[in-house]
């Protein structure tokens, strides 16, 4: 009999400051795609995650994030897509200053065409969706509709009730499995195969797992 193929699609966003928020910073160096091995049942195959993300524009966060996304991508099975961050200028109502910050763009977007092109062009028979965003709503009932698997993973510490019930099946609460968190940290120095190069865990990652 052959397996389920099973996509799984992560705001990378999210998944983030779910981490963050959950004080679980000490994850921030982990392999992806073997923490979702873990959940892949026997009589299903993980055949790709696709991470969907941003390149902020502090440099030090960009190149831990770079470390991180080059370790990752090491796996054939990791896919990464990103959009952009966009400057936003928000004015405050009581003192009339104006606020510079940054939006993440597009990647929303990415992920609701991904999960709907996959499904409709048979590309897995379940997809998995790593988010507690309710912009998602739309992709995952046109998947639903093609009469495709779908399931909703939680992020640490981050949840939506529309999102909990909208495929029918029980979502997954993330923050209850962190012994698979544990088990799927990278280790401290990863080799990149294709230029022949080391790269470390990032030194304030590193703290973060020995504090």
């Amino acid at each position: 009999m052959e397996k389920q193929r099973v996509i799984v699609y992560i705001d990378g966003f999210n998944f983030y400051y779910g981490l963050k928020d959950s004080g679980w910073k000490k994850y921030y160096w982990l392999d992806i795609v073997k923490l979702f091995e873990k959940f892949i049942r026997p009589n299903q195959e993980l055949i790709e995650v696709k991470y969907f993300s941003a390149r902020p524009t502090d440099t030090e966060k960009a190149q831990r994030q770079n470390d991180f996304f080059q370790a990752n991508k090491e796996n054939s099975k990791f896919r990464l897509i990103l959009g952009k961050y966009l400057k936003k200028e928000i004015k405050c109502f009581r003192c009339g200053n104006i606020i510079h910050t940054y939006e993440e763009k597009e990647s929303d977007v990415r992920i609701a065409t991904q999960i709907v092109s996959d499904a409709l062009n048979d590309k897995c028979d379940i997809s998995i969706v790593v988010s507690a965003d309710s912009d998602m709503i739309p992709a995952i009932e046109l998947t639903l509709e093609a009469k495709h698997r779908v399931f909703v993973y939680f992020p640490p510490s981050q949840y939506s009730s529309n999102l909990a019930t909208i495929t029918g099946n029980q979502p997954i609460l993330m923050k209850r499995y962190e012994s698979r968190f544990k088990q799927s940290l990278l280790p401290d120095t990863v080799h990149l195969q294709q230029v022949d190069y080391d790269i470390e865990i990032p030194a304030k990652w590193k703290q973060y797992q020995n504090e």
